[in-house]
């Protein structure tokens, strides 16, 4: 058994390859960029109107102004504002020459075409050109998930076509005699497989592609069987189930005969340890414990940040330091401990109702995992904490 430290540097060694592709920019959410964003233009790519109002001279400001045009945005003005004359100006309209200050319409008194200024002189309410964003500025960086407000910014700048590193594909096989699939109801003895489409669905939300195989029998024919064609048609394979001490935990054995050379088999985490790692030629291969939230949070600790070295992302880590709302104590401290918490309005943290590593109902409302080192017993209420976003 290694600490959990040394098992993820382990893991940070290898990486599936991810080749680049482009893609329509509508296409890459979720996606990871593979080629720096460049702006084409500036933006405001002219000095353009903060508010509805109108753009005069800052000099005539005192003065009771003629009000030569209306200019919407979208509209350029036809002529330039001369001494005693305004504009009245919409909302991101370009400002005209000789225009160099702009008072809202609701510090403007306007009767007859002429406007006076009636309010307290402050800023300009100008947005400059290029005050947001230069020609030739980086505007998103190689390694960034792709976010809805970053698709605005490609249409801002014209990048209608985007390099994204191509999406892992996670083979996920799920093993037990016990498991059926979701639309069938229970028998006695069995159980639902809930762990197969948990993983899919973190795989999804991490950016990859998944693949599922299908729940294999505790057979070392039917799972070498799966296994075997998951390696030679993906780039991660996840087993859930098969690696504890059991009769039948027969994964890492069937995972050696398949060429799978295992690397390291129990971590000294909570939950978790039965955790298995292995390498194959064509694939990187775990075997996940078959409790889901083992399952769930050995994904996200160390399969999620596989796929995100894989494709270049840079910005998965979601570790946050909170204060412990209260004491924390535990009877064992041989292991590191990955703790359901949630949220107070205080931003302190506090541990949810958690009965071991089968109640996935515990990480439903969770705010994150809560991380307890080897060797500590106890935490003291006001106690800075590790917490994973989850």
């Amino acid at each position: 058994m290694i600490p959990f430290e040394e098992a993820f540097a382990i893991t940070e060694k290898y990486k599936p390859s991810c080749e680049m592709e482009y893609l329509p920019f509508m296409d890459s959410i979720g996606r990871c960029l593979a080629e720096d964003i460049i702006s084409d233009i500036n933006m405001p790519p002219f000095n353009k109107t903060a508010v509805d109002g109108y753009a005069c001279r800052r000099e005539d400001i005192d003065k009771e102004l003629i009000i030569n045009e209306i200019i919407p945005a979208g509209v350029s003005a036809s002529k330039k504002v001369e001494e005693g004359e305004c504009v009245k100006i919409m909302t991101g309209a370009a400002i005209p020459e000789g225009a160099n200050w702009v008072f809202q319409v609701e510090d403007a008194q306007e009767e007859n075409g002429r406007v006076r200024f009636a309010g307290k002189v402050g800023k300009d309410n100008i947005a400059k050109i290029g005050e947001d964003i230069h020609k030739g500025d980086m505007v998103l960086k190689t390694g960034k998930m792709v976010k809805p407000q970053d698709i605005a910014i490609m249409a801002t700048v014209g990048a209608v076509k985007v390099a994204v590193k191509k999406q892992p594909l996670v083979g996920i096989i799920s093993t037990g005699n016990e498991l059926v699939e979701p639309h069938v109801k229970p028998a006695a003895s069995q159980i639902r497989n809930s762990n197969a489409y948990q993983l899919m669905a973190q795989t999804r939300r991490a950016g990859a592609r998944a693949l599922y195989y299908g729940i294999a029998a505790d057979s070392e024919k039917e799972i070498f069987k799966m296994l075997t064609e998951a390696i030679s048609e993906c780039d991660i394979v996840l087993l859930t189930g098969g690696v504890s001490m059991g009769d039948f935990d027969i994964v890492p054995d069937v995972m050696k005969r398949a060429g799978v050379n295992i690397i390291f088999d129990r971590i000294a985490v909570q939950p978790g340890k039965p955790t298995t790692f292995g390498v194959h030629d064509r694939a990187l291969v775990f075997g996940l414990p078959g409790n889901p939230v083992s399952s769930f949070l050995q994904f996200e600790l160390l399969v999620k940040p596989m796929i995100c070295r894989a494709m270049g992302v840079t910005d998965f880590d979601r570790i946050r330091k909170h204060k412990l709302a209260d004491d924390y104590i535990r009877k064992h401290n041989d292991r590191m401990a990955l703790v359901p918490v949630n949220l107070k309005r205080d931003e302190t943290v506090v541990p949810v109702e958690y009965h071991g590593s089968a109640h996935i109902n515990a990480l439903t409302d969770a705010y994150g995992v809560m991380k307890v080192p080897i060797g500590v017993s106890e935490l003291k209420k006001g106690e800075i904490v590790d917490v994973r976003q989850i």
